[in-house]
């Protein structure tokens, strides 16, 4: 029977899962033998990405081995009830790197109910990082002409709303969302109501991030979309 059987995938989750239960909200699951067997994985998962120079190639490396916490992850958020988790937190963060945000915001669900916190290394709050990975992932891909899901940028806000970070994290998630509405529209006449409703959500966005912080760099954006509502306006005004 090979490790990547049902059977053997079934008893990892059920391992896993045992393993997350066994400790109260906030303690450690140091100590917990499945828990100790994916820290040591992690622990030489990570000694292998310093050995990297490339950061395409440590991406490559995070999509190769993440498959294989897949069943870990799942145990852990069906059996969890709240202890500090190191693996669970760090395979987060290297999702976000790799490109799966539905997996990423899965256990940030999880996270940020809990108050789980990251590895010393992030030397930041869940809360921080999350924000701004996304944050980044989103201007990346938009900056490169492509696009990103505006949903997911706001359940980043909205489990990040309320949750201590510097200003300039919070501006550059508003920042993202606001440009990923702005992406998203499909004629800058406004005309459908659909596009006008982004706009206006878009401005609002935007208008946040310069508040938050102001060399958000979105002053240009903020004028092109209140002269495109003012106008889609003044149409409608004139159609009543």
């Amino acid at each position: 029977m090979s490790m990547t059987s049902p059977a053997r995938r079934h008893q990892a989750r059920i391992r896993a899962e045992r393993a997350a239960a066994s400790a109260a909200p906030g303690e450690s699951l140091a100590g917990a033998s499945h828990y100790e067997l994916m820290l040591a994985k992690l622990l030489t998962d990570i000694r292998r990405l310093h050995a990297i120079q490339s950061v395409a190639r440590k991406i490559d490396v995070k999509r190769e081995v993440l498959p294989e916490y897949a069943d870990y992850v799942t145990g852990s958020l069906k059996g969890g009830r709240g202890a500090q988790d190191e693996v669970l937190t760090t395979v987060m963060i290297w999702r976000i790197d790799a490109g799966d945000y539905v997996g990423a915001l899965e256990i940030a669900r999880y996270a940020l109910q809990h108050g789980l916190s990251l590895p010393a290394r992030y030397d930041r709050s869940t809360a921080a990082v999350l924000a701004e990975q996304f944050a980044d992932a989103a201007l990346t891909a938009l900056r490169d002409g492509g696009t990103f899901d505006a949903d997911q940028l706001n359940e980043v806000r909205e489990l990040t709303e309320g949750t201590d970070m510097h200003d300039q994290i919070r501006a550059k998630l508003h920042k993202a969302l606001g440009l990923a509405f702005m992406k998203a529209i499909g004629d800058d006449s406004l005309d459908d109501l659909t596009d006008y409703g982004r706009a206006r959500a878009a401005l609002q966005c935007l208008e946040t991030a310069l508040k938050l912080d102001a060399r958000a760099g979105v002053k240009q954006n903020i004028n092109r979309l209140q002269t495109q509502v003012e106008d889609a306006d003044g149409r409608r005004a004139a159609r009543t």
